[in-house]
């Protein structure tokens, strides 16, 4: 078995490119770690609708320059096999970007190589930007497909390869199972063509497009005062950010000093994503810093690579942020009193407020499995979002969510209530006497054992319970199933007399993820305080009788 093991090791070590990789495999080939080798060569990082996301490393359970020229010569045979786009004759262009992580510049340099050496034409961005920049460029570069190197809000040791054809949308099956079988059968890297040049390093003229386009999204001549504290949380996002907010208008947002610059270290958070706790606390100190004239009305930050993008108010004293639903709710009714219309669409863990003030406005409303490789690909797409902080408010311009745009919207929106002397928790309490109060929460498990996550949906199908919080449960969905309106996929949804419940594993992940909403009649403003808490001792409840049934 062991023999076996460090045959294996010794078989990539011979293929791997990165002096880095070969070193530390080597390191542990010499030093007999067979526990950590067998980690690493367990399997293979699983392609998938997610792309490539995984901990940096040698060996093919692990991110690193060897899996990802795999991937990039599986996409590549997959393009040639498409065709060429309709009406050219030259071959497709492949458009690659990559945030500032360990090894995102290598991944994006090899992936090029690849796609040249295929036949394929190859361009890269030119510098780490924001991934709604890549979104774009696809579309406005006629591309076929384009690739983002990046892992989001992960771990700093993480690094992901996420794909997108040339809708500008992200895979959804069956092409991810299609690229996955190409990278499959890529026999050994000694048969993928790597030439040493031929891609082109874009300019800023594509970039320059993008943030023409972010005016796209403001009403003309509408307000632009609101104040604002910034994080791009060590990632890429703050030029970016701060160049559509200078050409809007608005006055140059304060930066989170320590986190303004990319750091692929992320060292002032434990998780560079801006629901965990902590991560916004230099955020909020930053904003309790200033007052008077220049006292923030809104705190905005960006995960690392700048396609989501988190809120936070004033609450009496002190600051909290706001939940993605609740960001979702503001921007939706934003562009309901504009006069948006078209389809609005969100994911179904995301509030059910959304289709409320659709239906109250007349408009289409859609619920798309999880992520916007689903939300983006809803028929006549106005508006999109997700409770995990991601919202797509110009889909003609970027079909994926992005953090830059949706910054510029709340603001506009901030700014708007500012001048009416009233603020986004003000169009929150309307939204609730309005439509009820929609109050959501989410229990949220991080495993190092994904048998756990296996285990637990196994235990809530065998043994389902029949009652939350005193609620009962009148339908339970198995997702895995599919139904009229939505595809398979591992989860489980229960529909409770004013809540809902849905339970999934997380796609980029290792966490067990529990979605919670209850829905509270408002009569009034001034019966807002009994709601709220009715609704928050129901999501407890919710969450403690949730826990006890899957056994976490």
């Amino acid at each position: 078995m062991h023999d076996e093991l460090i045959a294996q090791a010794q078989a990539w070590l011979t293929e791997d490119p990165d002096p880095d990789t070969r070193t530390e495999l080597a390191g542990l080939i010499d030093a007999g770690d067979h526990t950590e080798l067998a980690a690493r060569f367990s399997g293979t990082l699983q392609f998938g609708t997610a792309g490539l996301r995984g901990e940096l490393g040698a060996g093919p359970m692990r991110m690193n320059r060897s899996v990802v020229i795999r991937a990039a010569a599986g996409l590549a045979a997959y393009l040639k096999k498409q065709g060429p786009p309709a009406g050219e004759g030259a071959a497709g262009l492949v458009v690659i970007g990559y945030d500032a992580r360990h090894k995102s510049h290598d991944f994006a340099r090899d992936t090029a190589a690849v796609m040249i050496g295929a036949g394929l034409r190859a361009a890269v961005l030119p510098r780490p930007l924001p991934t709604p920049v890549l979104a774009f460029a696809i579309r406005h570069l006629g591309a076929v497909a384009g690739v983002e190197v990046t892992a989001s809000h992960n771990p700093p040791r993480d690094n992901g390869y996420k794909v997108y054809l040339g809708d500008g949308s992200q895979i959804v099956p069956p092409a991810d199972i299609d690229i996955a079988a190409e990278i499959a059968a890529v026999p050994s890297l000694t048969t993928v063509r790597r030439p040493t040049k031929g891609w082109d390093i874009l300019d800023d003229s594509v970039l320059d497009a993008y943030l023409a386009r972010t005016d796209a999204v403001l009403s003309e001549g509408s307000p632009r005062t609101a104040r604002t504290v910034y994080t791009a949380m060590h990632g890429v996002g703050k030029d970016v950010l701060l160049a559509a907010f200078a050409r809007a208008g608005f006055p140059a947002p304060v930066l989170v000093a320590e986190q303004a610059d990319p750091d692929p270290e992320f060292p002032t958070v434990a998780f560079p994503n801006p629901e965990e706790p902590g991560a916004m606390d230099l955020a909020f100190a930053t904003a309790r810093a200033l007052s008077g004239e220049t006292a923030p009305d809104l705190i905005i930050a960006n995960d690392p690579d700048a396609d989501r993008c988190a809120v936070a108010v004033q609450d009496g004293t002190d600051w909290r942020m706001l939940r993605g639903d609740e960001v979702g709710a503001l921007l939706a009714a934003h562009l309901v009193r504009r006069g948006a219309t078209g389809t609005f669409a969100e994911s179904i863990v995301s509030s059910s407020l959304l289709g409320r003030i659709a239906e109250k406005a007349g408009l289409p409303h859609v619920e798309t499995l999880t992520g916007f490789k689903w939300i983006a690909r809803a028929e006549g797409l106005r508006y999109g979002y997700e409770e995990a902080l991601g919202y797509c408010v110009d889909p003609d311009g970027v079909r994926d969510k992005d953090g830059i745009t949706a910054a510029l919207l709340i603001t506009e929106l901030a700014s708007q209530l500012k001048e009416e002397g009233r603020t986004l928790l003000d169009l929150l309490d309307d939204l609730a006497v309005e439509h009820g109060l929609h109050a959501t929460d989410q229990l949220s498990v991080r495993v190092e054992d994904l048998s756990l996550i296996a285990a637990a949906m196994q235990r809530l199908r065998e043994q389902p319970p029949t009652e939350l919080a005193g609620l009962p449960i009148t339908r339970t969905d198995d997702l895995t199933k599919g139904t009229a309106e939505l595809p398979p996929t591992d989860g489980l949804r229960y529909t409770l007399d004013g809540a809902r419940v849905i339970v999934r594993p997380s796609g980029t992940e290792p966490k067990l993820k529990c979605y919670l909403e209850v829905v509270v009649p408002v009569g009034s403003l001034q019966d807002l305080p009994e709601a709220r808490a009715k609704a928050t001792a129901l999501l407890e409840s919710i969450k403690r009788d949730l826990s006890t049934a899957a056994g976490i």
